[in-house]
């Protein structure tokens, strides 16, 4: 018999019981939307529980049940988060379908999650119009927004308006699902990952942290994330937990951004590089401000030690974050270390460059090809293992577990633990560029070429070579800044990287393909390049 001196209180951790905090404590906290047609709304975090309770009431009388799927396809707004919550609150599994998808994905996840409302943008109705016939499970569309004389599918507002908000959340085991996000699926099928109400509270809980996203009350947080994308990086769980306000814009137009930064006087933001590299290009043009912002996190792909610079000479703090689908996303995030006031400019960048460091209940190793454990300390690379809270064990639907006896998932990237915790990507497995029998980083040689002046973007890939397997071809998009040849990058390279790393050729183009989310498609450039041979093409200078 188990002897217990004292007992706490059962509180499961269910995802509700944030939009009830904030309802309760912060109902007064803003949430702005920025719509496509550049209308902005206002709401508050009251407003978007007392709706929530609405809609939940709606999907019951549409004859939802526990555990069905209800998608959406839509951008940031205030009704696509009334609807992360009003769908679980009745017990849905929210669906967040990405637009940018091929045809054919957007079938097959539809169909593979068997969802049975759909609700989407007024803009996206070419899409769902198309795509009607194709999925064979979806009972109901409506819009989040119609435009004046709208003639179609019924309007989100007059659906859940003919409602009342007297409804109790559904009682949920806090490890119930309650959302459904598909990977990417660059090869083969997307794979859906289940979340729960325990894991995304968890995440949320560790997300507000101060060596995390650092968010409190007073301040207001902008993800330029979409809400289709790994959960916007978990913003729109974490926000009502200290009630901040929140800015949601369906527009990432660099000037719109700018805009809502310093109108709405924001102090937070995240996204991917290539957000940022736009919108650094606007403010160097017209000479607009961020306002208040003072911490930017960046993820999806490295940040350029250009970009870097950037921010921190204007006062704003910049982090990396890592992460996938997969981990809700966060797998790590950069927080400042002791000493860090005594560390050189240099050495603080050297830290921001790398990926973080894991917030509590995230666990992360690296291993070799047979499965052996390696040494942190920050010269070892190998394969990147996480496991946790909030990591996947299974993909929706699959006979076998994602992870390993020990409950490790091996995340595709190839990484460094370094002494101090900190962690340093160096590629995803199938970018690596293998010569002569040793691994050349496509990511490393990417952030050296974007410090070379005149280039905006690089991607590198790896080209068959008779003598050395493979050799780097990098390929670069101009800035416009000023002339630039391929000799002059390659002379911009040397001193950052090994002599045999530097590229046997560089080749340029108006524009870099990218993936639905953002990142460059390295798949997609590979394919561009799939006749290219370095036979006939004018030897490096640099490298001589």
């Amino acid at each position: 018999m188990t002897l217990r001196l004292g007992t706490m209180q059962d509180w499961p951790l269910n995802v509700m019981r944030l939009v009830d905090h904030a309802e309760r404590e912060h109902g007064d906290g803003e949430i702005v939307s920025a719509w496509a047609d550049g209308n902005m709304t206002r709401t508050n975090w009251a407003e978007i529980a007392k709706k929530s309770r609405q809609m939940a009431k709606a999907l019951t009388k549409l004859g939802v049940k526990q555990g069905d799927r209800v998608a959406t396809l839509a951008m940031n707004h205030e009704r696509h988060l009334i609807s992360w919550y009003g769908a679980i609150g009745m017990g849905g599994v929210l669906h967040t379908i990405n637009p940018r998808l091929f045809p054919e994905q957007l079938g097959y996840i539809g169909n593979h999650a068997e969802d049975r409302v759909l609700l989407y943008d007024a803009m996206m109705k070419p899409l769902v119009d198309a795509m009607r016939e194709h999925w064979k499970t979806i009972e109901h569309y409506i819009v989040y927004d119609p435009p004046e004389g709208w003639k179609g599918d019924p309007s989100f507002e007059e659906w859940i308006g003919a409602e009342d908000d007297d409804f109790q959340w559904v009682d949920a085991d806090e490890r119930d699902p309650i959302g459904l996000c598909y990977t990417s699926g660059t090869t083969g099928n997307p794979k859906g990952v289940i979340y729960e109400h325990r894991s995304m509270v968890l995440h949320a809980l560790a997300e507000v942290q101060p060596d995390c996203f650092d968010l409190a009350k007073r301040d207001c947080a902008l993800p330029i994330v979409p809400m289709f994308h790994a959960n916007a990086w978990g913003l729109p769980w974490a926000a009502p937990l200290v009630g901040c306000k929140m800015v949601l814009s369906a527009d990432y137009s660099a000037k719109r951004m700018v805009d809502l930064f310093r109108d709405e006087k924001v102090t937070h933001s995240a996204g991917v590089p290539t957000i940022w590299i736009d919108m650094i290009k606007h403010i160097e043009e017209t000479g607009d401000e961020l306002g208040s912002l003072k911490k930017v996190t960046i993820g999806g792909s490295a940040a350029p030690r250009a970009m870097i610079k950037w921010f921190r000479a204007r006062g704003i703090d910049i982090s990396h974050a890592w992460g996938m689908t997969e981990l809700s996303p966060i797998g790590s995030l950069g927080g400042k270390p002791n000493g860090w006031e005594e560390m050189s400019d240099e050495e603080q960048v050297d830290w921001i460059a790398r990926q973080g460091r894991v917030p509590f209940g995230i666990e992360m190793r690296i291993v070799d090809d047979e499965g052996n454990v390696l040494p942190r300390d920050g010269k070892a690379s190998g394969d990147l293992q996480v496991r946790g809270a909030w990591v996947i064990g299974k993909y929706f639907k699959a006979d076998e577990p994602a992870i390993d006896a020990d409950g490790w998932f091996s995340t595709g990237d190839v990484a460094a633990l370094h002494p101090d915790g900190t962690m340093q990507i160096t590629d995803r497995s199938k970018d690596v560029i293998k010569s002569g029998g040793e691994w050349i980083s496509s990511i490393e040689l990417e952030n050296a070429a974007l410090g070379v002046d005149g280039i905006a973007e690089a991607a590198c890939i790896g080209i068959f070579h008779p003598k050395w397997d493979e050799r780097p071809l990098l390929v670069c998009v101009k800035d416009g800044s000023c002339e630039v040849s391929g000799d002059a990058v390659v002379e911009g390279l040397k001193g950052q990287v090994a002599k045999w790393w530097l590229p046997d050729a560089v080749e340029f183009v108006d524009e870099l393909p990218h993936t639905a989310t953002g990142k460059l498609s390295k798949k997609t450039l590979r394919e561009q390049f799939k006749d290219y041979s370095f036979e006939g093409v004018e030897a490096m200078t640099g490298r001589d």
